[in-house]
């Protein structure tokens, strides 16, 4: 056996490099973890955390609103951008300074450079002008926010990395694009009082989503003031003294102090020298890795968004942890990615695990569809006009639940229990037997019981 410097080299210290790293040393590995930004990668330092801080921030807007509606006296309220992004940002590096204590704790060697490969088994530091090898390699260096290429003026927007920390809170800002990042930013600056515009190209938002799902969400987006632009996209964007004019491909145009782009994130594997290690990437820029997360290279792997798989952070945790378990610990595993629940922070959130409506039957089962449209208890004493979505994909011979989904307050903690059970097979006439807990609002997914049956067809259209 060559004799290598580590056991282990992971590139990239997020989520998933750094809870692998930590495994496979706190097992006797010897193990160095290379980071040429901060520990903590994308969800810590520039995603889930930071941005859940800013949707706390926002949604104060709404709580003062139904505070007045419950009898209270709120004065005029002001919020100080400068104030919360100094608070958000010590809480960041508190956060990032646990992940490094953690890995060094367990005994790995953390390198702050960036790690490029020349071989599969040699990584050069550039940073530090140093060579070293490894037994093992794996690859975790997430994703990264992209900008239209070809779009005049592109350099004038900002995507969600600038958005964290943005000098002045904008007057007016245009966020572009129909995704999770898109819609939470738009609940975020909206509620923070920034005048919002959701510009997609598409028909409706979140491409993937369950259809009453998406067309719910606008509505109520639109609801709370955001104006939302459908089916147009660029085709450039000038400065002017006023600000940005964006122009748009069905003949409007729109003025803005910021716009930002939130049309996708690419697999961050530029420059990593993957090719000369023989690490296969799709058209993408993905690496291509088995159920096992092995690339192409047989002792190189990958987890996390640099894959494209489930880019979702608990999801690169999970494929890290199998990773040890198959490689270090003679226990081979593989992170299942069916029924994966997933949460987006809007205003209102969503929450969803399962089929959507439309996949079950694209994939050919026969389903009865369970949806209840409501105003919250706590939205109806002050008159509020919010309305709340549950949704159940069932399958008809079986009826086991396919997809549960859920627009309203409290939709992530709800979908958590949900995928529980739907993960473990649940039937319709199974979820019905739970009893409900009142009052709530999640209590009303074991309370419909009947299918629901579309206007159009209940009048015999």
């Amino acid at each position: 056996m060559a004799d290598y410097d580590y056991d282990l080299f992971v590139i990239g210290a997020g989520s998933g490099g750094v809870r692998a790293g930590r495994l496979a040393a706190m097992g006797g590995a010897r193990v160095a973890v290379a980071e040429e930004f901060r520990v903590g990668g994308t969800c810590v330092v520039r995603g889930c955390i930071p941005k859940k801080f800013m949707v706390y921030a926002s949604e104060f807007a709404q709580s003062f609103k139904t505070a007045r509606g419950y009898g209270w006296t709120v004065g005029e309220p002001h919020f100080d951008w400068e104030t919360f992004l100094k608070a958000k940002d010590n809480e960041i590096a508190r956060l990032s300074g646990i992940y490094v204590s953690n890995l060094e704790n367990a005994g790995a060697e953390l390198i702050h450079c960036r790690a490029e490969l020349l071989d599969a088994h040699t990584v050069h530091l550039p940073g530090k002008n140093r060579t070293v090898t490894a037994d093992k390699i794996l690859i975790a260096t997430g994703g990264w926010p992209t900008l239209p290429p070809n779009l005049p003026g592109a350099d004038l927007a900002i995507t969600s990395n600038e958005a964290f920390h943005l000098a002045d809170l904008p007057d007016r800002i245009l966020i572009v694009g129909g995704g999770y990042i898109a819609v939470e930013f738009a609940g975020i600056f909206n509620g923070l009082g920034v005048e919002t515009t959701l510009l997609y190209r598409g028909p409706n938002i979140l491409r993937g989503f369950d259809n009453d799902v998406r067309a719910h969400l606008a509505g109520e987006l639109e609801r709370r003031g955001i104006t939302v632009i459908l089916g147009a996209e660029h085709v450039s964007l000038e400065k002017t003294s006023d600000g940005i004019v964006s122009r748009l491909n069905n003949g409007h145009e729109v003025e803005t102090d910021e716009v930002m782009f939130a049309t996708g994130r690419a697999p961050n594997t530029k420059g990593l020298g993957l090719e000369k290690a023989g690490v296969e990437l799709n058209a993408a820029g993905a690496v291509v890795v088995d159920e096992f997360s092995r690339t192409t290279a047989p002792n190189i792997w990958a987890v996390g968004d640099v894959t494209d798989r489930i880019n979702l952070t608990p999801v690169a945790i999970r494929e890290a942890v199998a990773f040890v378990e198959t490689v270090f610990n003679d226990n081979p595993q593989s992170f299942d990615h069916e029924h994966v629940a997933s949460a987006v922070f809007s205003q209102p959130p969503i929450g969803a695990v399962g089929l959507s409506e439309a996949e079950a039957r694209h994939a050919g089962h026969k389903v009865d569809i369970y949806r209840s449209i409501f105003r919250p208890m706590k939205v109806t004493f002050y008159g509020g006009e919010e309305r709340t979505l549950m949704k159940l994909v069932v399958d008809q011979p079986t009826g086991r639940v396919l997809g549960c989904h859920v627009v309203g307050p409290d939709s992530p903690e709800i979908i958590q229990m949900a995928a529980i059970a739907i993960k473990m097979g649940v039937t319709k006439a199974q979820w019905d037997s739970t009893c409900a807990v009142h009052p709530t609002a999640a209590e009303e997914l074991v309370t419909m019981r009947s299918p629901y049956i579309p206007a159009n067809l209940a009048q015999g259209g």
